[in-house]
């Protein structure tokens, strides 16, 4: 094996055990007035609200404890727009979090012992020492702006900013250029805004619901999946387009299996279907479009006829799909989906879905896009950021000009030094994601990792990305902490409130405890003027005439829309936020950075003879890698399988239960393998597997070694142009059936 400067090592301690333990804790609990609150007994509180972190929906709910003080269950709070009262299975397991033994427990730094790569424990003051000195040191020679922070969950709010103190705006989700990135682009230059998080879809009173690629019921977005439950009930249509059979298109009026590939085709021949058949909001398209002409010219070559040849889809089908939208318009959404980084040509393809549901009047308009509203809460008072000499979007000058985030795969590459590179980031804070199984291109990753002069992980189970770090900081669980409100656009604008359930096991640490108490060893105390976080909670609760006291009670606070814009008025003169103020169905903001102003088919690779398509998706139990190891959900479920058609299952004789690896098309082969389902559920051209399985990390007693992870074979990624997203589904796979068992097949 090549030797490098940072190897990846088990998270196993050596020398002075869990030191210090007892005492950093009790030290956080008495500052914060918890204990009290916390001690077991009659005086205990019989619940404490919360908000879930176990996915992105981010539910408000109640935490539940015995007479002992001890955390028994979660469930939804009433009063909550994101899941009116009732929790997913993911949220209800979320306690597993919480008892899950295999946690980081206390800090660790990397060392050397005769010449190998170890981690020592260390008390939190050594840690966060450490970490300062480095920063000044790398700081002093680079430049603050050679420090990114790559974040998912809340714990970001905490460190980006402590990051944006120090002098970097390098703050990167892996969930834009990842996942979400096509949509809100594709969205933002055709409409002038984006779809947020939770989408802004009026599932509830909609007539009609188009899912393409989008897994509602498996993805687990919980107030959708309550919506569209009721939609269902109330008589609305569901059009399903997916290769696979999955559990929506189950509850469909339509199932539409398309050949993978090949959606932008379907979408353009229904916008032939309704322009040439009038099937579309003319008063709508008048009043708020700008280049309808130059559409309706465009689509006319791709007909059903052609659209058949490309996907497989009947062009009856198509025709009567497109006369399904129609009747149901306005009411009718054409789902944008989440994740939609899929082929490289995402942002136009998300752009044909926005045009789609402006031509059938959808946006702004009941059962269709709502218009949702924040409430508005001020920030504690702080100094100004300092201006950074460089920004982040410099990493990758000249591409992405239109990315409205920080493309994570953009900082990842500029890491890696280049004669060309002036400023290579230094320094890593990888906070709550998974980076091995969340940036497509493991060895480009690994690359950057090696770069680094300092790469500090900050999260509470020991992932893979733990495993290269220089520095492991134990953060406690969402149930353990305090957490900056949750304010996130809804019908009503709302707050929900995250308290402490019980003290933090172990020798961990909340996100806002290790920013604030970093930020002062690198002399930026002025940029956290606050005690804790009870005294910066109660301020800005106080600014819009609530307190810490009342949130407490109730867990979740709305308050009245400012304006009553929920939906357009009939007649309505509305200005978009576009270059025109129009619904750009030809998109100048697109045409400016020199590509298509309208979306445009591209043929994308197919299998060589003997390999599959490798599709992967969700789980209603799990998110991503981050709940493959809660005991809760593993009990749900504790590996993915590979689905395969039956005709192909034949070919190469394989059976029901049985184990296989997969080799990608570069000859990547998986390093664990899974286990076969053979199903009608999946077309012959493809195979597919639930996303976040396949740890090779053996400090995760239950994930280790259970199932594929899909990220190894992800070699060939797409970058999307337009704004950097990474399309990671022109991978192929062939099966391996002769290997010697090391995973999950070993103990069957």
């Amino acid at each position: 094996m090549k030797t490098t400067r940072r190897q990846f090592i088990k998270v196993s301690t050596m020398g002075a055990g869990s030191l210090a333990v007892g005492a950093s804790i009790g030290k956080w609990t008495r500052a914060s007035g918890l204990l009290g609150e916390l001690t077991a007994g009659t005086s205990t509180p019989t619940r404490t609200p919360t908000y879930c972190e176990v996915c992105f929906w981010q539910c408000a709910g109640w935490v539940y404890k015995d007479e002992k003080g001890e955390i028994q269950k979660i469930v939804g709070n009433d009063d909550d727009p994101h899941c009116n009262g009732r929790f997913c299975p993911r949220g209800t397991g979320g306690v597993g979090q919480y008892t899950d033994g295999d946690r980081l427990k206390t800090p660790m730094i990397r060392t050397k012992v005769d010449g190998v790569d170890s981690f020592r424990e260390v008390d939190w003051d050594e840690a966060l020492d450490y970490i300062a000195s480095k920063l000044k040191d790398i700081s002093s020679r680079y430049g603050p702006e050679c420090v990114a922070l790559f974040t998912h969950g809340s714990g970001g709010a905490h460190f980006g900013h402590m990051l944006k103190a120090f002098g970097s705006q390098a703050v990167t989700a892996p969930s834009f250029a990842q996942c979400r990135g096509p949509r809100e682009v594709g969205f933002l230059t055709t409409f002038g805004d984006i779809i947020y998080s939770p989408e802004r879809t009026d599932i509830r009173d909609t007539r009609c619901l188009v899912l393409i690629g989008s897994h509602l019921g498996e993805n687990m977005h919980n107030g959708q999946v309550q919506e569209m439950s009721d939609a269902i009930d109330k008589g609305a249509s569901i059009i399903t387009v997916d290769p696979r059979f999955s559990t929506v298109a189950g509850k469909s009026k339509f199932w539409l299996p398309i050949k993978p590939g090949t959606d932008m085709a379907l979408l353009l021949a229904w916008m032939n279907v309704l322009i040439e058949n009038g099937w579309y909001d003319k008063d709508y398209i008048t009043r708020y479009a700008h280049g309808f002409d130059q559409l309706k010219e465009h689509v006319k070559k791709y007909t059903p006829e052609w659209a058949f040849g490309i996907t497989t889809l009947a062009p009856d089908l198509i025709r009567k799909t497109a006369k399904e939208m129609f009747n149901a318009s306005p009411a009718v959404i054409i789902h944008p989906g989440r994740h939609v980084t899929w082929y490289g040509d995402d942002t136009q393809r998300l752009r044909a879905v926005a045009i789609l549901n402006a031509l059938l009047g959808s946006w702004g308009r009941r059962g269709g896009f709502y218009q949702p509203e924040k409430a508005k809460v001020p920030d504690f008072p702080v100094p100004p950021f300092p201006t950074p000499k460089h920004q982040p979007t410099e990493a990758y000058k000249g591409k992405y000009n239109l990315a409205n985030e920080v493309v994570s795969n953009g900082i990842c590459d500029a890491t890696i030094p280049t004669p060309d590179q002036n400023c290579s980031y230094k320094v890593w804070f990888v906070n709550g994601t998974n980076l091995l199984a969340a940036l497509p291109d493991q060895e480009q990753t690994i690359k950057a990792l090696e770069a680094l002069e300092l790469l500090v992980v900050i999260d509470t189970m020991p992932v893979e990305i733990t495993g290269y770090a220089d520095v492991i900081l134990p953060e406690c669980t969402y149930l353990e902490r305090y957490d900056m409100l949750r304010k996130s656009g809804h019908r009503e604008p709302n707050i929900a409130i995250r308290v402490p359930a019980a003290q933090p096991k172990y020798n961990t640490k909340p996100a806002d405890w290790i920013a604030k108490n970093l930020a002062e060893k690198l002399g930026l105390g002025a940029w956290f003027p606050w005690k804790n976080m009870e005294e910066l909670l109660d301020w800005q609760l106080n600014q819009v005439g609530s307190s810490l006291e009342e949130m407490k009670r109730i867990g979740v606070k709305k308050f009245p829309r400012q304006h009553d814009d929920l939906y357009f008025a009939p007649g309505e003169d509305i200005a978009f936020n576009t270059n025109t103020g129009k619904i750009e169905l030809y998109s100048t903001d697109m045409e400016a950075e020199g590509f298509d102003p309208l979306p445009v088919y591209t043929a994308h690779e197919e299998p060589a003879e003997g390999f599959y398509r490798l599709i992967y998706g969700r789980a209603p139990m799990h998110t991503f890698s981050r709940t493959a190891n809660n005991p809760n959900l593993t009990d749900l479920m504790d590996e993915n399988t590979l689905w395969v058609n039956p005709k192909v299952a034949k070919l190469w004789d394989l059976k029901a239960g049985q184990y296989v690896k997969l080799k990608n098309q570069d000859g990547k082969v998986s390093t664990f393998s899974i286990k076969v389902r053979v199903t009608e559920r999946i077309r012959w051209d493809s195979v597919y597997m639930v996303h976040g399985f396949g740890h090779n990390n053996k400090k995760l007693s239950r994930a280790h070694g259970r199932g594929i992870n899909d990220t190894e074979l992800v070699t060939n990624v797409k970058i999307d142009p337009v704004m950097g997203g990474t399309g990671m589904r022109g991978n192929f796979v062939t099966f391996i059936t002769d290997f010697e068992t090391t995973g999950k097949e070993a103990e069957s």
